[in-house]
């Protein structure tokens, strides 16, 4: 499952993602990640949250994105929420055509692992394609 939250930059979006963590890890019999461009969230979520700074890993582009979540996987199975911060901006570009491809793997990722994404990104929610419609 994935919760997609597009909004203009400024409009609360991560403010809402952090609420969701937090609630997430009083809920969840497994480990809660949170996948973060820096770390100004660390003394914002729970302490029980696995913060990561994805600037550590070199992530600059939607393939690299697709290894560093599968070798999150392969590591923890235990996961079953993932929340990432700001996807356009990890993998520095735009919402388009790949962004599209890439939400559409991680919704078939998602199902089949068991694990709920909420992702934020900074964009103009009117101008959504229908792919991302269905995530929001």
């Amino acid at each position: 499952m994935i919760k997609l939250i597009v909004g203009h930059k400024g409009s609360g979006k991560t403010k809402t993602m952090i609420q969701m963590a937090n609630d997430a890890v009083k809920t969840s019999n497994g480990n809660v990640v949170c996948v973060e461009k820096g770390i100004q969230l660390n003394y914002d979520l729970n302490y029980q949250i696995r913060l990561i700074d994805i600037d550590q890993y070199g992530i600059s582009d939607y393939n690299a994105m697709f290894g560093f979540l599968c070798g999150l996987m392969a590591g923890n199975y235990d996961i079953t929420h993932i929340f990432i911060d700001s996807l356009t901006k990890i993998v520095g570009g735009e919402c388009d055509n790949e962004t599209e491809k890439f939400l559409d793997w991680l919704n078939k990722f998602a199902e089949q692992h068991n694990i709920k994404f909420t992702i934020t990104i900074s964009a103009d929610p009117d101008t959504a394609t229908d792919t991302m419609r269905k995530f929001m």
